[in-house]
């Protein structure tokens, strides 16, 4: 099964995103969205996994999840959009993952692309794909793409760089 990752689109979608997702099975979103037509497009191409972002207003609110959990090929996924990372984590989310125990921790907000294991937990993986939209402090739009083979998350995760932030539509937020 192959996933797609992406997060903090803020309103914005680069059209890549179709090409690049093309090939996964499902897409996860980790919050700021921005706007409902940007997780219906999402919607309808793929199916699609989403939380709510601290920039989502009510409407997206109403329809997603702060957080959510979910098993798909024996793996235990916890998907919300900020959590830290590991070693840096706020106390309320160490004490969140001693008691789902996820394989993957698979979060946005901080616009900071990071893949990395924690090393103080046992078949753990931590996931930020960074920011894909316009808005934030990030240098480039960036998503992950990556393979759960046999339980396991495939040996190639790719990061995939779709430009950087400033360059895009004159009308962009964030340009």
């Amino acid at each position: 099964m192959q996933i797609g990752v992406i997060s903090d689109t803020h309103g914005y979608l680069d059209e890549k995103v179709f090409e690049y997702f093309s090939t996964c099975d499902e897409i996860w979103h980790a919050g700021d969205i921005g706007d409902r037509i940007i997780l219906d497009k999402l919607m309808r191409f793929k199916p699609m996994r989403a939380v709510y972002g601290n920039i989502d207003g009510m409407e997206l609110r109403a329809i997603l999840d702060e957080e959510i959990i979910f098993e798909i090929e024996g793996l235990r996924v916890w998907l919300i959009h900020i959590a830290g990372y590991p070693s840096h984590y706020a106390p309320a989310v160490k004490k969140r993952i001693r008691e789902i125990r996820p394989n993957l921790l698979v979060c946005g907000h901080s616009h900071i692309l990071r893949v990395m294991p924690d090393k103080n937990l046992e078949n753990f993986l931590y996931i930020n794909p960074g920011a894909a939209g316009f808005q934030g402090f990030h240098k480039t739009r960036t998503l992950i793409r990556f393979s759960i083979i046999d339980k396991l998350v495939g040996n190639m995760m790719e990061v995939i760089e779709l430009g950087p932030r400033w360059q895009g539509p004159v009308n962009a937020p964030g340009s």
